[in-house]
């Protein structure tokens, strides 16, 4: 396959601005779910210098997954350090987990989850290296989710943190498309009734 910038425009984005050292998203648009962070231009190797970045698709692959891991263990961190917060009943933390998402889908230039749009751009290439990491990365903050739920007591809790990622990432969809917070809300809704029919099974 013929690999072109202008077929994969997000992926040409991030790689110009990689390789010029911008930075990618900015501090205030960032989150620590999923938002992109500005980082350091990745370090080449010593072949690569000397030469053009975008020269080749194989150096344009390992450029972007360099700036995805970096991305990855970011953001990894800050919802670790943000899941601290977290505490209380599984309703607590499902109220806080949306209330904040809303809020971060408040934000100019709010552009969602920049993992997810790059994974859906690159939909035709399954074995990129930036669709390994970014499906790493989801299946990590999932699995977090789940330690959280474990620990305030919620009966099977890698499905229920499942359930509710699937929600948290249906919510941020449409309120990309809609612009509407309001899809925050419902999908915290939506959450609190799949705990209490978790709840019920356990009588």
């Amino acid at each position: 396959m013929i690999f072109s910038e202008n077929r994969y425009p997000l992926f040409g984005i991030m790689l110009r601005e990689a390789a010029s050292a911008a930075l990618i998203g900015s501090d205030k648009d960032a989150h620590p779910r999923c938002g992109l962070r500005p980082v350091p231009p990745p370090r080449l190797h010593p072949r690569q210098h000397g030469r053009d970045c975008g020269s080749d698709r194989r150096s344009k692959d390992e450029l972007l997954a360099a700036v995805l891991e970096t991305q990855h263990r970011l953001a990894l961190a800050a919802f670790r350090t943000f899941g601290d917060s977290l505490g209380g009943s599984p309703e607590t933390i499902v109220d806080t987990l949306f209330r904040d998402l809303a809020a971060w889908s408040d934000k100019p230039r709010w552009a969602g989850s920049g993992f997810t749009r790059l994974v859906v751009e690159l939909a035709d290439l399954p074995g990129h290296p930036a669709r390994v990491i970014a499906r790493r990365h989801k299946a990590m903050l999932e699995a977090h989710l789940a330690e959280l739920l474990a620990r305030a007591n919620v009966r099977s809790p890698r499905e229920i943190a499942r359930e509710i990622w699937l929600l948290s990432e249906g919510a941020i969809s449409l309120m990309l498309v809609h612009r509407d917070r309001s899809y925050a809300a419902a999908a915290a809704l939506a959450a609190k009734k799949l705990l209490r029919l978790n709840s019920a099974k356990r009588k």
